[in-house]
């Protein structure tokens, strides 16, 4: 594995347990074995660490938009984004877990270009004006969709299991 993967799965180990806040780049390179500057030299500071971790999943947000956009009809939009969401959480369960309220990345999605993305996503499940029912299921919907990567009632399912069970729930809540 490359240096800087490795770098990122270890700060990502560590903010799980830690935080992104209660992370130092000392602990990073002790548990690396290298070198405080070493870790300074990819990531000058904890912010651009913290990006970088992020970064994949937030670039996903994107394609799922638009991969939905190119859809006929809400009803397939709607299935769309709610599988393309599913599957990110799946595919960064850990993250998604981790990292899905530090207040630290809180703060960076809200300043970050993916944050359109999220919008997009969230007018596509829900609409334009949409209703005060139809909020509260998006509410469920993008909380519960979090939580259910850091419950530790589901850690044990594999990813397909995680995922059917996911999207079906998440289309259960959807239809109201």
């Amino acid at each position: 594995m490359p240096a800087r993967e490795r770098l990122l799965v270890v700060a990502l180990d560590l903010f799980a347990e830690h935080g992104v806040s209660g992370t130092s780049p000392q602990m990073i390179a002790d548990r690396l074995g290298v070198t405080k500057a070493a870790v300074h030299s990819e990531f000058p500071t904890m912010d651009d660490l913290a990006l970088a971790v992020i970064a994949p999943a937030l670039d996903r947000l994107g394609e799922v938009a638009d991969e939905a956009e190119s859809q006929r009809g809400h009803a397939a939009r709607v299935e769309s984004v709610l599988a393309g969401v599913v599957q990110l959480v799946v595919d960064y369960r850990k993250m998604a877990a981790t990292l899905g309220f530090d207040p630290v990345v809180v703060r960076l999605v809200r300043a970050h270009p993916a944050l359109r993305d999220l919008q997009r996503i969230r007018r596509l499940l829900g609409g334009f004006a949409p209703d005060p029912g139809s909020r509260v299921r998006m509410a469920v919907i993008a909380g519960g969709l979090m939580m259910a990567g850091a419950d530790p009632a589901v850690a044990g399912l594999d990813n397909e299991d995680f995922h059917d069970h996911l999207l079906a729930a998440g289309r259960r809540i959807l239809r109201g």
